[in-house]
């Protein structure tokens, strides 16, 4: 168990460098949001998964505070997108 803990561990760290590279080179605004919901998705996961590998519970409430603002994040940044404006 705790090698495939390991390599999913590193392929979300593969995974997170690879959406970080997007987020930065996007050629679209629309690709960096999309960048930017894949990275705090698997920043999520790689919390969950060293909660897994340490058994302790404290990255699991990590994870989730993480969710809830990286969702917020992405409503915000796509009404940006779609208005140019954030309040109405």
């Amino acid at each position: 168990m705790n090698l495939a803990i390991d390599l999913a561990i590193l392929a979300f760290a593969v995974a997170m460098l690879l959406a970080l590279v997007r987020l930065l080179r996007g050629p679209a605004s629309t690709d960096r949001v999309l960048a930017l919901d894949t990275l705090y998705v698997n920043a999520m996961a790689l919390l969950i998964l060293f909660g897994m590998k340490l058994d302790t519970s404290m990255y699991f409430e990590a994870a989730l505070i993480i969710a809830m603002l990286g969702f917020v994040a992405t409503v915000v940044l796509a009404k940006f997108i779609i208005r140019r404006d954030i309040m109405e």
